[in-house]
């Protein structure tokens, strides 16, 4: 097919329309090892950096058609290595020799040859053997001599041919000898070469030019620049190709690199050129154009009047221009965020730039960045502050200086020139305001660094200062300022507080009527007096003041020599006063206390911050219904006496939330209403320290309250904003998390992975830092020997259990034979050490242990799914993982006798700083957990400090197991099943799930993440609870039409649940690389994912998904968009080698079945190639799976339950072919216990099937690949781990749960009538189906739809009627989703858990998981279609051809879109987030035809997601064609 970068042929084009794959043969790489390739309009060319096709599956850096290697290759005696070194040095030294002479011969002919011919043809011999030379074979005396010679023929203007390899010659002296650059610029080389490249008579000559001048700029870029070397490359670069132009390009970024300070003439004057190169569409043009004009503007940064020259050139249109319509995703982050700096120099010190931008509406921009930047890479103290720093905090200084500073100075004129242009155009500032205010207060409240929120403070205090005061008032409120600064008002920070307080006195300086009430009812107020009186806050729920914490100590300020003293540093505000002449800030708690005392003494009357006289009105209502909630909820659980009355007080809640007076976060936590309604919920028990099993006992109150909660928020009518008081009550309680919470975030503050040597556990070297830590005995301690070395390092990963083992043998008096041994058993392996540094500890330990151990191994710090591998160490790992496997299985078998032993109980008990360690976590985890309880949120000095930790003989066993975990509660007793049944599922762990062990269960916060988890499971099963509900209705009389139990509830949006704030904190800690890769993340980020993941927004449970049971990808992000093969790129994007294996279309269950047993424990991506077909990569692959599940869903396999809607399919099709086509989803076949055979299907066979379809799903989740399946969604509620219930079965088979939610109710009625609180003459006549007796519909004791399954047979059990239609139903029940499916579920997790543990999916709900596994039903986006895809190589979006071609597809119905996309990508689903997600980008391009058009059928290469589409004639032949080709194109994959 050619090489990567040109078009390939179409050599097959005469074949039906059959999908082509990449062969091995496409995308190879150039060959050429010129530092710049020719750019061509390659086919693949602008996918370079993104492409996810394979053409090789090989994990070897072989390529395709090199030869396989064995493990010998290379080796060789010695004796014949050092003879040939030897014969190698005496060619070399022969060959430098023979050069020698020949540059002697061609020195002295060039000096004395005048002909044009003879020249011509030394310098010929010249460019050959300077071709051939190495580096370094160039003696510099023959460069010296050369150089007057080449020079003056490069100016033979006569004969362009001399010209031309002089000129060559030149550019190879300077490749080899890179010094020769200084002899060359001394005998004028440069001005020459300018002469050239200025009169352009040659092509050719031109070229080289360049090439000369690019290397010669390299060591002498001043010569260049005095030369004009930069007008003399740009005049006329519109003429060269594009790859000439980088060439270009690439000289003057040389050259501006080295700028001198004056001479500003040689650079000024290309400005325009430049600018207007900013509009190309090449990214690396554009890139070094950045990189130059970045450059020009830090030389003249200094004088405004060469600043406002820069903008007269466009140079602030062009920039804007390119922020508003390319992305980061489109530039790289570092140009980008330069981009951004460029800005911020520009109008520090120009008034038109500052003008231009707010004219231009920089503000949108702006705010656009703000909303999607990575707040993770926020300055800390150990980053540098200037240069190219990170987004947000380049947008934070452009805004800092569109705003003028707040200095008195009147000489200042910048500072007053650009107060009066504000002063005049109050609009720029209005809309400055409009645009980015809530912006900053986003930001501020994600969780960003100190430096960042310090930012965001300032330039909201420069705005309130600058604005006016009707344009102010208005921005402010729509922002909630008041309880942005209640919030602000509980940071620590000095910095923070002072400049919170500033914006409050302002505020209140200028619109006091507007703010006071506002302010109070906020909490602002009370958040100030507890600065001044915190031991007033301690009595309030609200988060107040509790003390200063500087924000940099020792330590900190000593961890980088650049880093910054003061946050005032980053952000002034031009006030002087904050700055001491040494550069470190004024600004401490005396500032703060007298500020706020001045705002209190001038602003509050002393009622107003009174704790009762101060309250609102609201407030004190809330605070009355709560206190009533919570004693009349508590009254021994007995909702019935109070039913009326609680109902009462919980409608009253509702209407003060939805109320037209908006209740504050400040009122609706301080008034306790999270608290009762959790008590009322719970009946008390999430604030009690009970043990599960009490929690059973209040089930059924339990549910009742929450069906009586649904029925006043759900039913209730919305609101007048068209919200439900559930949505109402949601955003209260989020709004109140993100004030409360203070989950700490913890960054490694730019530590990077490197290589480093571990002493303890077991001395090795570890391809990351190491912690540096002196172990010493405690006092009185008279058992242990004291360890007498300095400091050791030791393996942050390595578990406790790990360093106890190391130290043991060590200290302990008593060594005896025994002890030895006991310190090289398993138990006393570093496990945790011997993972890979890819492997999440923290992640994992929340997520389930290893599928193969029936419990968790108590001294295991990580999950044992030690699969993956770092690059630096596979081999040794794997080594590690057999061992450690090995271990394991060891283990299982002897813990529960281990856990009671005194052998393997836990000698020593370490303490840091006097806290003890928990066993249960890595050092690194330990430590960091000391350093957030001393409020201290930067790891920096986890780093660089010897760390003392204290160890003691451990006495007692309880402080050295962890605590049993609380046991799930067995299958209850027969006569208990149909209550089981009835009840809603999701009750059953939310009161036995530890939130965050950090929180006491008193604390608001674990009170909210309460309130919220019970919301949501409630919001989830409102239709099972809805119908408990109408059935209990049903019973006791309150409606008697069985019709009445249909229900209709619309339910909140699960986004609603998502906490922004949350969200964006574990964003910062996966993108940690460091704390990720050494399972450093905080605890709590593992435990909400564990018991609450709908906190996080979906796409970060993928990502928190993908590292916990895969691992950190091995990224690198070191590598250049366009290097490297595409071997190089899919290593990089999935970390994992890649195997082919080559399967058979005619037998693909049995190559499925094969491929799994060899590789499913393996961690490596599959790739697919098909017997006789060259076709390999992402689309064959895709294919595979998609036949895979078609094979899956095949009715003679007996897997899957048959509705109505398949019945009528099979009549019309033949069974052996025919696959279940279930509208509600696919739902295993229930089989009885007693069967072993069922319609000629042995039931080990389907165990078999479900096993190998949890293997195949599994895989397909690791690689990346989509499924064709249809679950039901009880089915991935099973997978889950969820158990189902009578009101789950309508979502599997709807008339089969209508008819028995209808004879439950009949049963529950029977049993009310029993009880005497009925009519006795409604006893027969209510207890008829629908006018008719229970017997008189001869119902027999088998299962519907199944009649070989018997569900009872005793003498009762053979007509079902009144009596026993009870039993009737739960058996029902029972087989249908519980007993007759739990070994096929079974079968499928175990499968599953072969590839890894399927307990990391229980962080989504069943929806998400359908979207992970199967990618988007219908999510094509018609409407965006051109958004999303790329037209190349002869089409644009509005080639008529396209616009047909669109048209068509927007014609298709459901299954020709799902054809169309199997046919293009392998595939008939796209992958979660729909078309704009799918890599490649789907790619249309022009296909050239030899004969007529319209007889050619398109093609495609799947591994790209190409089409190659023919300029057919007519709308109508397109589609013609087209259909032709998605219906009889399949089935093979050949080359084209």
């Amino acid at each position: 097919m050619g090489s990567r970068g040109q078009k390939r042929s179409e050599m097959v084009d005469e074949l039906p329309a059959d999908k082509r794959a990449c062969s091995s043969l496409d995308f190879r790489p150039s060959s050429s090892n010129s530092p710049v390739q020719t750019h061509t309009n390659s086919t693949l060319e602008a996918h370079d950096h993104d492409m996810d096709t394979s053409s090789s599956a090989s994990g070897s850096s072989r390529s395709e058609d090199e030869p396989e290697k064995d493990s010998a290759y290379g080796s060789c005696d010695s004796d014949d290595m050092e003879q040939h070194h030897s014969s190698l040095h005496e060619y070399h030294r022969g060959r430098v020799s023979s050069d020698h002479g020949k540059f002697k011969n061609i020195i002295s002919t060039l000096s004395e040859q005048t002909e044009p011919s003879a020249q011509l043809a030394v310098l010929t011999e010249l460019c050959e053997v300077l071709s051939f030379c190495n580096d370094g074979s160039l003696p510099g005396m023959t460069s010296d001599l050369l150089s007057p010679l080449l020079v003056k023929l490069a100016k033979h203007e006569s004969n362009p041919d001399i010209m031309l390899f002089s000129i060559r010659a030149i550019t190879y002296i300077c490749d080899l000898y890179p010094r020769s650059a200084g002899f060359l610029v001394r005998h004028d080389a440069v001005p020459a070469l300018c002469q050239r490249l200025l009169a352009i008579e040659y092509q050719d000559v031109a070229e080289q030019c360049l090439q000369a001048l690019e290397k010669i700029s390299r060591e002498q870029p001043l010569a260049c620049l005095q030369a004009g070397a930069i007008m003399a490359v740009l005049t006329y670069i519109d003429f060269f190709s594009t790859s000439i132009q980088r060439v270009a390009l690439s000289t003057v970024v040389n050259i501006c690199k080295k700028l001198p300070s004056e001479s500003s003439s040689h650079f000024m004057e290309a400005v325009p050129i430049l600018c207007n190169l900013l509009q190309y569409e090449d990214r690396q043009l554009v890139e070094n154009v950045v990189t130059c004009l970045i450059k020009i503007v830090e030389r003249v940064a200094k004088s405004s009047a060469m600043l406002d020259e820069l903008c007269k050139h466009g140079l602030v249109e062009q920039v804007t221009h390119l922020l508003s319509s390319n992305g980061p995703t489109t530039l790289s982050t570092l140009t980008y965020n330069g981009l951004i700096g460029l800005l911020v120099k520009l109008s520090s010190g120009s008034v038109v730039a500052c003008r231009t931008l707010h004219e231009l509406n920089i503000s949108s921009t702006l705010r656009d960045l703000l909303s999607t930047s990575d707040l993770s890479r926020g300055v800390s103290t150990s980053q540098p502050i200037g240069g190219h720093c990170n987004q947000v905090f380049e947008v934070l200084k452009l805004l800092n200086e569109l705003l003028p500073g707040l200095a008195k100075d009147q000489s200042d004129q910048l500072v007053l020139d650009k107060e009066s242009f504000l002063a005049n155009h109050p609009e720029f500032v209005q809309k400055l305001g409009t645009d980015v205010f809530p912006s900053l207060i986003q930001v501020f409240n994600s969780g960003a660094s100190l430096y960042v929120c310090h930012g965001c403070l300032s330039v909201m205090y420069k705005f309130v200062c600058v604005s006016k005061s009707d344009m102010l008032v208005e921005v402010l409120k729509n922002s909630s300022i008041s309880s942005f600064l209640a919030g602000v008002f509980t940071r620590k920070d000095p910095h923070l507080l002072m400049l919170a307080l500033q914006i409050a006195e302002m505020v209140l300086q200028n619109f006091s009527d507007n703010f006071l009430n506002l302010f109070i009812k906020e909490g602002v107020f009370f958040a100030i007096d507890a600065i001044l009186t915190p031991e007033r806050s301690s009595q309030l729920m609200y988060p107040g003041f509790s003390g200063f914490q500087l924000s940099l100590d020792s330590s900190q300020r000593s961890a980088s020599r650049e880093s910054l003293k003061c946050q005032c540093c980053a952000f002034p505000t031009g006030q002087s006063l904050t700055l001491s002449e040494a550069g470190n800030c004024n600004v401490d708690k005396d500032a703060v206390y007298n500020l706020a005392e001045h705002i209190k003494t001038k602003y509050l009357a002393p009622e107003l911050y009174d704790a009762e006289k101060g309250l609102t009105d609201i407030l004190q209502n809330l605070r009355a219904l709560s206190n009533d909630l919570l004693n009349t909820s508590t009254d021994n659980g007995d909702l019935d006496l109070h039913e009326d009355r609680v109902n009462s007080i919980l409608y009253q809640i509702m209407d003060k939330l939805t109320g037209k007076e908006q209740v504050s976060t400040f009122e609706f936590i301080e008034s306790g209403i999270v608290k009762s309604l959790v008590n009322y919920l719970s009946c008390g028990q999430s604030m009690m320290e009970k043990g599960v099993q009490s929690v059973y006992g209040y089930n059924a109150v339990i549910e009742k309250r929450f069906e009586a909660f649904a029925r006043v928020w759900l039913y209730a009518s919305p609101h007048l904003s068209g919200d439900t008081p559930l949505s109402i009550l949601i955003r209260n309680l989020q709004s109140a998390l993100t004030s409360l919470e203070a989950f700490p975030i913890l960054l490694s503050n730019g530590q990077r992975l490197r290589n480093s040597y571990a002493k303890v556990p077991n001395g090795r070297s570890v391809p990351y830092p190491c912690l540096r830590v002196r172990f010493v005995r405690g006092e009185s301690e008279t058992f242990l020997k004291d360890y007498s070395e300095d400091f050791l390092t030791v393996d942050p990963f390595s578990s406790l259990h790990a360093i106890e083992g190391y130290l043991w043998p060590k200290l302990s008096v008593k060594s005896t034979k025994q002890a030895r041994a006991l310190s090289t058993q398993p138990a006393f392996q570093p496990d945790a050490s011997s993972c890979p540094v890819d492997m999440l500890t923290d992640l994992t330990e929340t997520q389930g242990e290893d599928p193969n151990l029936s419990q968790p191994v108590p001294d295991q710090a990580a999950n044992v799914n030690a699969g993956e591998s770092s690059s630096s160490g596979t081999q040794v790992y794997a080594e590690q993982e057999q061992q450690f496997n090995a271990e394991t299985a060891s283990k299982q078998q002897i813990q529960h006798s281990v856990s009671c032993s005194n052998e393997a109980a836990q000698k020593l008990a370490f303490y840091l700083e006097g806290q003890y360690l928990d066993h249960k976590l890595n050092l690194y985890q330990a430590i960091l957990h000391q350093i957030i309880k001393q409020n201290d949120c930067s790891a920096t000095k986890l780093w660089s400090q010897v760390h003392t930790i204290t160890y003691r003989r451990a006495v007692k066993s309880e402080d050295i197991m962890p605590p049993a975990c609380l046991s799930s509660p067995q299958d209850f007793s027969n006569d208990k099943v149909l209550a089981y049944y009835q009840h809603t599922p999701f009750f059953q762990d939310m009161f036995s799930c530890e939130l965050v062990s950090d929180l006491e269960k008193s604390s608001p916060t674990y009170g909210i993440l309460f309130l919220l988890k019970s919301l949501e499971g409630m919001n989830r099963f409102i239709v099972h609870l809805m119908s408990r509900e109408r059935i209990c209705a049903f019973a006791e009389g309150k409606v008697d039409n069985l019709d009445s139990l249909k229900i209709r509830v619309h339910s909140v949006a699960q986004n609603e649940f998502v906490s922004g704030k949350l969200t964006e904190k574990l964003e910062q800690q996966m993108r940690d690389s460091l704390a990720v890769s050494i399972g450093g993340m905080p605890s709590w980020c593992g435990q909400l994912m564990a018991s609450c993941p709908f906190l996080f927004s979906f796409e970060s449970r993928c990502k928190y998904f993908k590292l916990a049971a895969f691992g950190q990808p091995q990224s690198h992000p070191h590598m250049s968009y366009n290097s490297g093969t595409v071997r190089d790129r899919q290593m990089s994007l999935s970390g994992l080698p890649r195997k082919k294996f080559l399967v058979y279309r005619n037998r693909i269950l049995e190559s499925a079945a094969q491929m799994m047993n060899q590789h499913a424990r393996n961690k490596m991506v599959l790739e697919v190639e098909y017997d006789e077909e060259v076709g390999t990569g992402l689309g064959p692959t895709l294919e595979f799976y998609t036949l895979v599940c078609q094979e899956f869903q095949k009715s003679v396999l007996g897997m899957w339950r048959d509705d109505a809607c398949s019945f009528t399919l099979k009549t019309n099709l033949q069974s052996e072919e025919m696959g279940i086509h279930s509208l509600y989803g696919l739902f295993p076949r229930p089989w009885s216990s007693m069967q072993d055979t069922s319609c000629g299907i042995q039931f080990s066979d389907i165990t078999k099937k479900f096993s190998l379809l949890g293997q195949i799903v599994a895989k397909a989740l690791q690689d990346g690949r989509v499924l064709d399946l249809h679950f039901s969604k009880a089915f991935y509620k099973l997978i889950l781990g969820k158990d189902l219930s009578l009101y789950d079965i309508p979502s599997l088979d709807p008339e089969l749960g209508k008819v028995l939610q209808e004879f439950q109710a009949l049963v529950n009625r029977k049993k009310f009538l029993e009880s005497g609180c009925g009519r006795s003459s409604d006893f027969d006549y209510g207890l008829n189906f629908r006018d008719t007796k229970i017997e008189d519909l001869c119902l027999d004791f088998t299962l519907p739809g199944y009649p070989d399954i018997i569900l009872a047979s005793g003498p009762d059990d053979t007509i079902v009627n009144m009596t026993n239609l009870e039993d009737y139903v739960s058996l029902i029940v029972n087989a249908t989703v519980r007993s007759g499916v739990s070994r096929q579920v079974e079968a499928f997790k175990s499968g599953f858990n072969q590839v890894f543990s399927i307990e990391h999916l229980k962080i989504f709900n069943e929806e998400e998981l359908e979207r992970i596994l199967c990618g988007e039903h219908d999510s094509w986006a018609i409407n965006e279609l051109t958004d999303h895809i790329k037209f190349d190589h002869g089409y644009t979006a509005s080639s008529p051809p396209i616009v047909n071609l669109l048209e068509i597809i927007r014609e298709f119905d459901y299954e020709k879109r799902r054809a169309f996309l199997q046919f293009v990508t392998g595939a008939p689903r796209l992958p979660p987030g729909g078309l704009a997600s799918l890599n490649p980008k789907l790619t249309i391009v022009r296909k050239h035809c030899s004969n007529q058009v319209d007889t050619d059928l398109p093609s495609v290469m799947t591994c790209a997601n190409y089409l190659k589409l023919p300029p057919y004639s007519s709308k109508e032949r397109m589609k013609e064609k087209l259909l032709y080709a998605i219906t009889e194109g399949q089935g093979s994959f050949h080359l084209s």
